[in-house]
């Protein structure tokens, strides 16, 4: 059993999907976690008011947040620590899960392609590396801290002529993962990368829907993506701090459909 008791988690994209799961997997295994959201207001207010009300019925003192900020814009990392620490002056792990995936190829017109690498490199990599920055700095006035960031399988195979700018910026959340990693060790500030392939999330089930599940599921050993409770339990795992000499270590969960 996780033991995750006494810990202030911060988790982004927390209102759906792998950071919907991470947050409520963290949160039964004893930490408070702090919910961040960009639009999705309804989904993660619920979510925190019934793992609340958990909490409460099982006398546990853990407790759960929501903060909205948007990560497309530069100030927005800044923001959402401040409002973290705010909210808990003690932050133990950040969870960097939040990221988009708009399409762009290079017969798209110059504008959709240019905003396409914007706005992901912006969310998926410089909102992550701004808000690891926040963290070390807290982190090192402890002596302690994990940094947990979700990269991708594309970060190393790549993705389709579509979604280059996806792949780069995963690629660039693993060698981000890595330099802290090396650069912060003496901190005791820890960093790890979970790189997933296909999950089985909202998204992923009407891609399935509307391509087939062969589209998703033809070079999956497993033969089927793999479900968000899969990347939660490794995040939580990670959460712990027991495996402290991993660091820098990037976790692969494809369902062997990329091998390293």
């Amino acid at each position: 059993m996780l033991d995750l008791c006494h810990k202030t988690v911060l988790v982004t994209g927390a209102s759906r999907g792998i950071g919907a799961v991470t947050a409520e997997t963290l949160s039964r295994a004893g930490a408070s976690v702090i919910l961040h959201y960009g639009q999705g207001r309804t989904e993660a207010e619920a979510l925190a008011d019934r793992l609340n009300q958990w909490a409460i019925a099982a006398a546990l003192p853990q407790r759960c947040w929501t903060l909205s900020v948007d990560l497309a814009d530069p100030q927005g990392p800044k923001r959402l620590w401040e409002g973290a620490i705010a909210l808990c002056p003690e932050i133990d792990v950040v969870v960097n899960n939040a990221a988009v995936m708009p399409a762009a190829g290079i017969t798209d017109p110059w504008e959709v392609w240019t905003e396409a690498w914007h706005l992901t490199l912006q969310v998926n990599l410089v909102a992550v590396a701004d808000l690891c920055r926040l963290a070390i700095q807290h982190f090192q006035t402890r002596s302690q801290g994990i940094l947990i960031n979700v990269a991708s399988r594309a970060a190393f195979r790549g993705d389709g002529p579509d979604f280059m700018h996806y792949a780069a910026s995963k690629g660039g959340v693993v060698a981000l993962t890595r330099s802290i990693a090396r650069g912060f060790a003496k901190d005791q500030v820890l960093a790890y990368a979970i790189a997933p392939g296909f999950v089985h999330t909202d998204r992923i089930e009407q891609v399935m829907q509307a391509q087939g599940a062969e589209y998703v599921t033809a070079d999956i050993p497993m033969g089927t993506p793999a479900p968000p409770q899969d990347i939660a339990n490794m995040i939580a795992f990670l959460a712990t701090g027991a495996v402290p000499h991993a660091t820098g270590s990037t976790f692969d969960i494809n369902g062997a459909s990329y091998v390293r």
